[in-house]
């Protein structure tokens, strides 16, 4: 008799845990599937298409002032156009002094929390589209550096729009930049920021002053689009998040709960390849550097810097376009609950 408890028993926890397997599965499904609109927006070809361009010989390394990166400005203007991005003072380019002579452009769009309940909160997502140009008669395409981390912000940009278009309102507006003269001591983001300080940033909706403390995080998307610096050996599917620790205490693990529910898995890292001082030191050393020092909650994505970083040979065969395309994903899918 208590053998046949047993047994009964057994089957039924067997029977519960399979129910609970198959919930799980099922609630899993439906989460991705009320993303389908955002996630469909973006597919390998469309990736590929995007940083060929960037690399390619006809935007010359992208070097600020050189008409190689006017063609990357111009490109960016009709995508930002394209995605329904509004524009800031009728305009998505804002120029800026750059150093040397030279001026800059800044591309800067917003997709708005709701346009019939504006709110005044903010998550800035930046990349700099610039690059190193030609030095010595040698050509730098920049396919990683930071080709992949505009697509990956034009990426954003559409599905953000796209889950716009479906009647999707957020908490808080997204403001998208891509920054230039990066390669100029950050000069881009720095502007950018000095926009924002002096009151001449102003909320295409409202039409009121974006200031500091209604910026509740900034984002920087920087070389993303590589396998070729793993955190382990035995896993290409990875992506670095840095600056965890400047969030919210209840939002640092967002990105490992996203990467779970929305059955992304990749291997996550938190600091650059357990390095105490090389995550201090790279986390200063992109465009999110002048909101870090403004105390802005700031975070940088990065898939690491690697052997072809700023060489002739970073080029559009290096990058993954697979696992690119899934942490465009699991980062959209993170700034939903950032929002």
């Amino acid at each position: 008799m208590a053998k046949k408890i047993e047994k009964h028993l057994f089957r039924l926890f067997c029977a519960t845990a399979c129910l609970y397997i198959n919930l799980a599965a099922d609630a899993q499904s439906g989460m991705v599937r009320d993303h389908e609109a955002a996630r469909n927006t973006v597919w390998e070809g469309k990736i590929d298409r995007n940083i060929r361009f960037l690399a390619d010989s006809i935007c010359q390394g992208r070097a600020t002032g050189t008409r190689g990166n006017a063609e990357a400005a111009f490109r960016l203007i009709r995508q930002f156009g394209k995605a329904g991005l509004l524009a800031f003072d009728s305009t998505y380019v804002k120029h800026f002094y750059a150093g040397k002579g030279l001026v800059g452009h800044n591309i800067v769009g917003m997709v708005p929390g709701s346009v019939k309940y504006p709110t005044n909160r903010y998550i800035i997502v930046g990349a700099h589209y610039d690059h190193l140009g030609n030095l010595g008669g040698n050509f730098y395409p920049g396919a990683d550096a930071n080709a992949s981390g505009t697509v990956a912000l034009t990426c954003l940009a559409d599905m953000f729009c796209a889950m716009k278009t479906i009647g999707r309102t957020f908490t808080s507006n997204i403001i998208f930049v891509a920054f230039d003269a990066k390669e100029m001591d950050m000069a881009g983001s720095n502007a950018f920021f000095n926009m924002i300080e002096s009151g001449d940033l102003k909320d295409p909706l409202t039409g009121k002053a974006i200031t500091r403390d209604r910026i509740g995080l900034m984002v920087n998307i920087d070389q993303i689009g590589t396998v070729l610096s793993p955190i382990h050996k035995d896993r290409e599917d990875y992506l670095i998040m840095l600056g965890s620790g400047s969030l919210p205490r209840e939002r640092r693990d967002a990105l490992k709960l996203c990467n779970h529910i929305y059955d992304i898995k990749m291997d996550i890292g938190l600091d650059y390849y357990s390095s105490e001082t090389f995550t201090r030191i790279f986390y200063r050393l992109s465009d999110q550097r002048v909101f870090v020092d403004n105390n802005i909650p700031s975070v940088l994505f990065t898939s690491g810097i690697t052997m072809n970083t700023n060489r002739t040979r970073d080029t559009a065969e290096t990058i993954s376009l697979e696992i690119m395309k899934k942490r465009i994903y699991l980062i959209y899918h993170w700034l939903t609950k950032m929002m």
